[in-house]
Order: structure tokens, then sequence, then C-alpha cells
């Protein structure tokens, strides 16, 4: 009895320190492996951190790195540029960022330039150097050469802090060079096509993200009373993102919203014929400009090019959505009235258009600009309907 007693006392004595051993070891095992991780955590946290979609081996990084250290100077002082060649040849890393813009997941993050500009650069010297002065706006305007003494008089009218930008429908560009400053502006030529043909293909948000405002503005305008830089002063001062100079009443007058007003700065409402508006803050009531010379903040346009059409180029009922792309539209969307231009209504672009069944060349532009409005129209209707379709399938209603 004596000795089954103290086997009895043994067994739980046993079990404690086998239970406590197996703790330890698997405390330690945890501390170790701890440790080792922590050794390449920061080899590896600039891989994780811009989401790459698989592992790279912590040799792979080694590996990099070694064959980086080893390689001569890249640019050795004594035999000039001679070693340029030595990084070229070295095996590059594997990578794959998801978080990298479409198209560039295979490039380190660090070398990426997602943005442009249309600033001139020299061919020599230091990049750095080569601007003396950066441009903070862009201008823009569809030019034919008959229209050539109105754009160089409206050129003038904006200081060097303004880059132009000339949009050719009628494919005559060096002629421009009479101009003296025909020679810094950008030429871009494609016959017979319309300014928003032009903005939806060479205006991507991510080309004109230098310029805080972009003007994009017809040719027959008459700017004697008009000044840049006194424009944006008051386009800042009274927080617009969508904004257009004051229109002189003429015969070419269409939307009362847009007649300069004379004893104002700026306006963001107006009264319209009866029935015209249903809500004192909509269009053409408020929140509206024309497409003749509207001009956007920076976020504005990144919103308003992704509306415009690709096939749709007259740009006829973008001035009623405008609003879309800011909020309160009522409220960021106005007209400068004591920076006032004069519309001369040149058809100068229906002019490019062919005749065709029995109707005039102007016809027949005026005919698609009317049909594109009406398309232009269904497709917002449409997507809104569909969005919100989506929306309540999904129970978000």
């Amino acid at each position: 009895m004596g000795i089954m007693q103290r086997s009895s006392i043994k067994r739980p004595n046993d079990s404690t320190r086998i239970l406590v051993t197996a703790i330890m070891g698997i405390a330690f095992g945890f501390f170790v492996g701890i440790s080792i991780s922590s050794t390449h955590f920061t080899k590896i946290s600039l891989l994780s951190s811009v989401g790459s979609s698989f592992d790279v081996p912590v040799a792979e990084i080694d590996r990099f790195s070694a064959e980086v250290d080893r390689s001569p100077a890249v640019i050795d002082e004594s035999s000039g540029t001679k070693n340029l060649e030595t990084l070229g040849s070295i095996r590059v890393p594997k990578i794959f960022v998801t978080s990298n813009p479409r198209g560039a997941e295979r490039l380190p993050p660090g070398i990426i330039v997602s943005e442009s500009d249309f600033y001139l650069r020299r061919l020599w010297g230091e990049p750095s150097e080569d601007l003396k002065k950066k441009p903070k706006y862009l201008v823009t305007f569809t030019v034919g050469y008959e229209q050539r003494h109105n754009i160089n008089a409206t050129v003038k009218k904006f200081s060097d802090d303004f880059a132009i930008l000339l949009f050719h429908y009628d494919g005559r560009t060096s002629e421009w060079d009479q101009f003296e400053w025909s020679k810094n502006v950008i030429h871009i030529s494609a016959r017979k096509q319309t300014k928003w043909w032009y903005a939806k293909r060479f205006l991507h948000p991510d080309i004109v993200s230098a310029y805080e405002y972009i003007f994009i503005w017809d040719e027959d305008l008459g700017i004697e009373h008009f000044n840049g830089d006194k424009y944006i002063n008051l386009v800042k001062k009274h927080g617009l993102e969508i904004s257009q100079p004051g229109l002189e009443p003429n015969n070419g007058l269409t939307w009362e919203m847009t007649k300069r007003r004379g004893d104002k700065e700026v306006h963001m409402t107006t009264e319209e014929k009866p029935g015209w508006c249903s809500d004192p803050h909509l269009p053409p009531c408020a929140a509206f400009v024309e497409i003749m010379a509207p001009v956007f903040s920076r976020n504005a346009w990144r919103c308003v090019w992704h509306m415009i059409q690709n096939d749709l180029v007259h740009g006829w009922g973008l001035d009623f959505a405008l609003r879309r792309c800011v909020e309160p539209a009522h409220e960021k969307i106005g007209v400068i009235d004591s920076q006032w231009v004069v519309h001369q209504v040149i058809p100068t672009l229906g002019r490019q258009g062919e005749a065709e069944k029995g109707k005039s060349p102007f016809d027949t532009v005026r005919a698609r600009c009317r049909s594109e409005w009406a398309e232009f129209q269904l497709r917002l209707t449409n997507a809104d309907k569909a969005y919100l379709e989506g929306l309540k399938r999904n129970g978000r209603f």
C-alpha cells in the first residue's frame, strides 16, 4: 500500500513537469521565430507597404543589393560617363506592385511619373534649370488661321503665368510664327476637329495636373475688357470651381445666366423665361456656364474630362451637366461680370462641314450639334437609371 501511494503521488508531478517543459519549448520557439523574422523585416517592409501581389524572397533582395554594391560608380568624374552601362546590365529584381497605376505594376514605385505638363524643355543643360518660371494656368484655343489677329490680341491679355496651347482645325500651324509669342506656345493640329475632340485626347487630367485652372475657349471672343490675372484673382476670391467671363449682350446671347451685369463682380444665379427653371439653384438659372469660354479648376476638370463622350465632339449638353462635378454647384459655378468678353459669333468651324442632302455645310454641322445634345442627355439619363437600379438590387436603398 505504501508503495502504491508513492507511485500515485509521483504521476501528477511528472505530468506537471512535462506540461511545463512543453509550454517553455513552445514559448522559446515562438521567440526564436520572432527574432529571426525581425532581422529581415526591414528588407521586406517596403515591398509589403506598396501592395506587392507576391512575396519577394529575402535572398533576391540580398542578391540585388550585393550586385549594386559591387558595381562601379555610375558616373566616374575622372573618365566622364563611361560607367553608365554598368547598372543597366544588373539583373533587375522581380517586382509586381498592385497599387501602382494600371500597366505599371512591374515598376518600382519610386520611378513612376504618372503626371505630365506642357512645359517646353531645352535639348541641353541641366533639367532643373530648364524653366525660369513655371506657368500656373493653361489657356487653350481651337483656332483657324483666319482668326489669327483676334487670337494675337487675346493672347496678349494673359501674362507669363499662363501657358498657351493652340489646337488647329485647319492644319495651318507654321504661318503663326509671324507672331513672336507663337514660337513659345504648343501647337497641335488635326483637321476639322472641335475643341472637345481635342480636349478629350490631349487634356487628360494627369497631363494638365500642373495647372491650377484650365481655360477651354473659342477663337471668336472679343477681349478688350478682359485681363487674365484679374480674372483668376476673382475666381479665387469667390471660390469658383467652374466659371466663365460675362458676355456683353448682343445678337449671339442665348442665356440670361451668362449676360454681364454692370453692378457686380460675379453672379451665380439669374432669372430666366417662365418655366425654364424648375428650381432656382438649377440650370439655366444657376450652376450653369456656356461651353464657349469655360474655365475649370484642376479638380473640376478631372471630373468633367471623364464626362466628355469620346464620340460626341461638339459638347452640346455639357453645360447643363457640369454641375455634377462640383458641390454645391450653385455656389461653385459662376460668371465673372467685371472681366467680360464679346461673343463675335463667327461660324468658322461650321464652314468646315460638308453639304449633305441639300443642306449647307453650316446646316449639317448644326444638325449634328442638336442630335449630339439629345444623345448626351439620353446617355446621362440611362446611366443614372442603371446606377440607381443597381443600388436597389443590392439592397442599398
